[in-house]
């Protein structure tokens, strides 16, 4: 499983559209409203990078309102929980 973490910035008027828009991404699992540098963190899980890299370059750019991003790429996770069970993809 690869999960990515976006960081994204928002047009303020348009925060409910992007939360539902990302959402409704197959492989977007969570999306977290946030204080600080940026307004929204959308967590990605997929199988392979290629597919991640679909989401970010194709699906997410389709959504208004967003102004910009920044994906960090996971490279080990650590949990209490079997992610793979999870989050199976």
């Amino acid at each position: 499983m690869v999960t990515g973490v976006v960081l994204v910035n928002v047009e303020r008027a348009m925060i409910e559209s992007v939360v539902k828009g990302l959402m409704a991404i197959n492989g977007v699992s969570e999306v977290y409203s946030v204080a600080g540098e940026y307004d929204l963190v959308a967590v990605i899980r997929v199988s392979d990078n290629a597919k991640l890299a679909g989401i970010i370059a194709t699906e997410m750019t389709r959504l208004s309102g967003i102004i910009h991003t920044k994906t960090l790429v996971t490279l080990n996770a650590y949990a209490k929980v079997d992610l793979e069970k999870v989050f199976a993809c």
